[in-house]
């Protein structure tokens, strides 16, 4: 597919991966839409790439249908979606205070997984009816995972179980919307510099950074924001997760 003529949704898009791939989507010419619960950090994000935003909260169906529709009237259709929406938990399965939570299990889930799962079905039904390429291809989604899906620490038992159901929905999500020229793809992304990670201290940040193998640095959220574009650009692509990290294995 090419970029520079590609209609796309970014949701997460006022902060870190999310806004990283919506500006670089931006900057290749694409018609860009920032999607994201925050709505004054969310308009400001826009306003400065030239994008348009439409709230959504990535749980809710009425939602996220809401603003797809938004957003295809917008751009005049629909043919990338990147889903970026996501929290990190850190409890333990048995801690000090008890079990782990349940509906702090539950909260993780809702929005990285099944936040992730809504925005693709969702953005597959509008997909569907683009005029396709010469090759076929009406839409590409991808998804973000983490390599906590397949080598999570401690603490990330909520997060790590929500990672790897997005890495686990790539291939069967892909087999379903085929028919329709629609690819279904996933990053992993290791540890990178977002507000998020940020936030845990310089101490905390440059131990993570260790473990990875070479650079030997966290990742930019730049880096993502360049394999998104490079998925949309490759045909051949698809039903996959592809991990980003530096060589990094978690402890």
């Amino acid at each position: 597919m090419d970029v520079s003529t590609a209609k796309v949704v970014v949701t997460g898009a006022a902060q870190g991966l999310g806004w990283a791939t919506a500006r670089a989507f931006a900057d290749a010419g694409a018609q860009v839409t920032v999607l994201d619960i925050n709505e004054a950090a969310g308009n400001a994000a826009a306003e400065s790439i030239g994008a348009a935003f439409f709230a959504a909260d990535v749980t809710d169906e009425t939602s996220v249908s809401k603003a797809l529709d938004k957003a295809a009237d917008a751009m005049g259709g629909l043919s990338v979606a990147v889903n970026c929406a996501g929290i990190a938990l850190g409890e333990k399965t048995l801690g000090r205070d008890g079990p782990h939570r349940i509906d702090s299990f539950r909260r993780t889930v809702d929005i990285n997984l099944t936040g992730s799962f809504n925005l693709l079905r969702l953005s597959a039904r509008i997909m569907a009816d683009e005029t396709p390429n010469p090759e076929g291809e009406r839409g590409v989604i991808i998804n973000t995972a983490s390599v906590a899906a397949f080598d999570g620490q401690k603490g990330q038992a909520a997060y790590a179980a929500s990672k790897a159901g997005i890495a686990g929905l790539s291939l069967p999500a892909a087999r379903d919307l085929a028919r329709d020229g629609i690819r279904v793809m996933a990053i992993a992304p290791g540890v990178f510099e977002t507000p998020m990670l940020n936030g845990l201290g310089p101490e905390i940040t440059e131990a993570l950074a260790a473990d990875v193998l070479f650079p030997k640095r966290l990742g930019r959220p730049a880096e993502f924001a360049a394999l998104a574009l490079f998925i949309v650009s490759c045909p051949y692509l698809n039903a996959t997760t592809i991990r980003l990290d530096a060589g990094l294995r978690l402890p």
